[in-house]
């Protein structure tokens, strides 16, 4: 499949240096119009990520990491930025994550929604009668249309198969950050400005007023 990016060539996959910054936060907000691409079984399909979540690890009460919590499901948060974290959530969505900055520090950015940029015949077989706005709108519809199951959990965001491809597509001026979803178990720690979004975008998630 071939498509072209907002300056007209063809998008290169991220260098492994992206994910091993520090600040997991500045990761996230960069990961924003960045193409997330799987070519699994059922053919290839491309979102252009409109909405994140920021999870600082040992300190951040939201994360899975938290207090240097190491299991045997959260342990790929433990390896090299760039890492692929995916886990089933309440039992019923998978969820996925990035992993961010060296080995032995638990950062990582959830991808919460993306705007289907191509293989949308795909996304609409696996995800069933959504409409197309809606397909990547959330963290489980998102990996349920690009086809991530936790099998995909501890890969290389470094291969075609599946990978973050480079954009410039996004204004700096359309970023917001809101505190994240979902994690009022977090105290005061859930009112941390930690989701980043593109203000006003149709395919975001959650309640229309946490959309900037």
């Amino acid at each position: 499949m071939q498509f072209q990016h907002a300056r007209g060539s063809s998008p290169k996959i991220l260098p492994p240096s992206f994910f091993l910054q520090e600040d997991v936060c500045l990761v996230a907000r960069a990961l924003l119009g960045k193409l997330l691409q799987t070519s699994f079984r059922e053919g290839t399909t491309v979102g252009r990520i409109v909405e994140t979540e920021a999870y600082e690890g040992v300190t951040d009460m939201a994360s899975h990491a938290f207090g240097g919590r190491r299991t045997a499901r959260t342990d790929v948060m433990f390896r090299t930025g760039g890492t692929a974290y995916v886990y089933l959530c309440y039992g019923m969505h998978y969820l996925t994550n990035v992993v961010t900055h060296r080995e032995g520090v638990p950062h990582a950015v959830l991808l919460r929604a993306l705007e289907p940029v191509a293989g949308l015949e795909v996304m609409r077989h696996r995800s069933g009668r959504l409409s197309d706005r809606l397909l990547c709108a959330g963290p489980g519809r998102l990996s349920k249309a690009m086809g991530i199951h936790k099998e995909h959990t501890g890969l290389r965001l470094d291969t075609p198969r599946f990978c973050i491809l480079e954009d410039d597509y996004l204004s700096e001026a359309k970023v917001v950050a809101t505190p994240r979803i979902g994690v009022d178990y977090a105290g005061a720690h859930a009112l941390l400005p930690y989701r980043f979004i593109w203000a006003g975008h149709p395919c975001l998630s959650g309640p229309r007023t946490a959309h900037g």
